[in-house]
């Protein structure tokens, strides 16, 4: 290997195995600057593959790029409540200090200033991503700060520590985090009580998987463990990409022992003896911390070869990073990635249990669900099926952020009521609230009674909270444009559908609506929803379908005609014409003539 070849380096770093793709080219732009075409092709040489399926990986990606974006790299978060944060402002008052424009790279190829979607810090925000590194809370004096700090080329390291200060903001914890965990302890009494004791305390517990889709997690693991393979592998999805949703990131970074203890339960009982922890590329930050733990276990023979001193109990995790998708948080097309591919959603069945992680038996569950898991172990089944509802046991953690005095984590049992949440956290003028993120659910002020389980309203962790003040068309607006940044383009009905949803949304706000853009977006939603290959395509409308019902008056009083009405005003592009020529009498407009 050529040591002087930063690409040959990259890819012997990885064993020159094709299957850790991503991570090489993260590197290799990290090394480079970018991912330009003589990169991908030598990258495409060092692995032996075909140069086509190197590029569809790295033009998949939103935080890899192909031409330089400078020594520094800002992207600001623009996630709905960053935006009512401020997020806009504050982005054009540094492109103004900086003297550049939003999404180009400065003239001395010195610093980009651009956007990207929810970055994981809704409780910190408005915030932004320098080279990959958090900045919460921004304001003016921060950024007067940052602009010095990039004129001067101060390298990151040399930063103020505080510009980069991300606390876990856990406001009400319970059976996860009120309680302390002990390294280990959830993986000695697993060998206590052996495989099949731990799948009886699953059913006992009777837990659904936290990541959204409330899988029952016994039924997961037991598929797991019956299906033959070459190998077994559990999988972590820290793809944490839901907008308003942040709970995977402090789990992460303040119980990063609870979660791996569940992973190392989850190989026990499935008989794994490789993990894989895949951490969403704008969760760049957590992961030398999260190496640090690893190694920490391996030291005391928490992970490693005979855990615990068992023999035969063979079990390690390497973390893999993605690179900006959203798409990636469904487990099929984060297997897809972490195999180095393009992380679009596979055909199914078959499912993972069955043909996961490089096509063998694979566990596939959520940061917060591998934490109940290790809970379970320690306490018993009995216990947590105590806490909840019978149909949704144990607790939820709700990543609460928007019109409200106290945002971040609070932990409820399941069936708490969306009032007590919006009382707790200083709500005051609630008029609206998005459980679940943009897939989720939007609740009126007329809904705050109900109760937050599966039976009721499900969530994955995100409780946005608008004001009365806030306008839930350019909510839901917000939400069209993400799901048509972050479609996959896969199937025609998502790909195309979220693009002409959005131009409908745009074409509204823009003051020329009528009520055959409202009858027309009806239509695109019923095709996406029967039609779309995966769950984003699925719920892509479900913003627009619940603020229309919920919220008709903000968009009726959009409504320009009630006939159709053209979004492009023709008669108004020719207005500089009319002042060139100094004529506007009635014959130099388009309506010249009619009655």
């Amino acid at each position: 290997m050529d040591k002087g070849d930063p690409v040959a380096a990259c890819v012997g770093r990885h064993g020159g195995d094709a299957g850790k793709l991503l991570q090489i080219l993260r590197d290799v732009q990290a090394a480079l600057g970018h991912l330009g075409p003589d990169a991908i092709d030598a990258v495409a040489q060092a692995l032996g593959i075909p140069r086509v399926h190197v590029e569809a990986t790295a033009t998949f990606y939103h935080l890899l790029h192909a031409e330089s974006h400078g020594v520094y790299e800002i992207l600001f978060s623009d996630n709905i409540v960053d935006r009512m944060l401020g997020k806009d402002e504050l982005m054009a008052y540094l492109c103004e200090r900086m003297w550049l424009a939003p999404e180009k790279v400065s003239e001395d190829g010195l610093v980009y200033v651009g956007s990207t979607s929810d970055i994981g810090l809704g409780d910190q925000g408005p915030a932004a991503l320098v080279n990959g590194w958090p900045l919460p809370l921004l304001d003016h004096n921060r950024l007067d700060l940052i602009a010095g700090l990039i004129r001067n080329q101060k390298p990151l390291p040399d930063w103020p520590a505080m510009l980069f200060e991300v606390v876990p903001n856990v406001r009400r914890g319970d059976a996860l985090l009120a309680e302390p965990h002990a390294a280990g302890a959830a993986v000695q009494r697993v060998l206590e009580i052996g495989p099949e004791g731990m799948l009886e305390e699953l059913e006992r517990a009777c837990p659904r998987g936290r990541g959204g889709a409330g899988f029952r997690t016994a039924v997961k693991w037991a598929s797991c463990r019956r299906a033959s393979g070459k190998a077994h592998y559990v999988v972590c999805n820290a793809d944490e990409g839901e907008p308003g949703t942040f709970k995977d990131r402090v789990l992460l970074q303040a119980h990063a022992d609870l979660v791996v203890d569940g992973m190392t339960v989850a190989a026990r009982v499935i008989g794994a003896a490789r993990g894989l922890l895949y951490l969403r590329g704008e969760y760049l930050f957590l992961a030398a911390a999260l190496e640090r733990v690893l190694q920490r276990r391996r030291e005391e023979g928490l992970l490693g070869d005979h855990i615990l001193g068992e023999p035969g109990f063979n079990f390690d995790i390497e973390i893999a990073l993605g690179a900006g998708a959203y798409i990636c948080g469904e487990e099929s097309a984060l297997i897809e990635s972490a195999e180095g591919k393009a992380g679009r959603p596979r055909n199914r069945p078959p499912f993972p249990d069955t043909h996961g992680y490089r096509g063998e038996p694979t566990v596939v569950n959520n940061v917060e669900t591998f934490a109940c898991a290790a809970k379970i172990a320690v306490r018993g089944g009995a216990w947590f099926a105590a806490i909840g509802t019978p149909e949704s046991t144990g607790t939820k953690l709700l990543s609460v952020s928007g019109d409200c005095a106290r945002p971040g984590i609070y932990e409820y049992p399941f069936g708490v009521s969306v009032r007590r949440v919006l009382e707790d956290c200083g709500a005051q003028h609630a008029h609206a609230v998005q459980v679940g993120g943009p897939s989720g659910t939007c609740l009126s002020w007329r809904e705050f009674e109900r109760r937050i389980a599966f039976e009721d309203v499900p969530t994955a962790g995100a409780f946005m909270i608008f004001g009365r003040q806030r306008d839930m068309f350019e909510v839901a607006r917000n939400f069209t444009h993400f799901f048509t940044h972050e479609s996959c383009g896969f199937c025609t009905p998502c790909r195309v559908g979220t693009s002409l949803l959005s131009n409908h949304m745009d074409k509204l706000a823009a003051g020329k609506g009528s009520a055959y853009d409202l009858a027309q977006m009806q239509r695109l939603m019923h095709i996406m929803l029967t039609m779309s290959h995966c769950g984003l395509g699925h719920t892509a409308a479900k913003p627009v379908v619940e603020t229309m019902e919920k919220f008709p008056e903000t968009y009726e009083r959009r409504l320009k005609a009630l006939d159709y009405e053209p979004a492009f005003d023709l008669d108004g592009a020719l207005q500089t014409a009319r002042q060139i020529t100094g004529r506007d009498d009635a014959w130099a407009h388009l309506d010249a003539g009619k009655p």
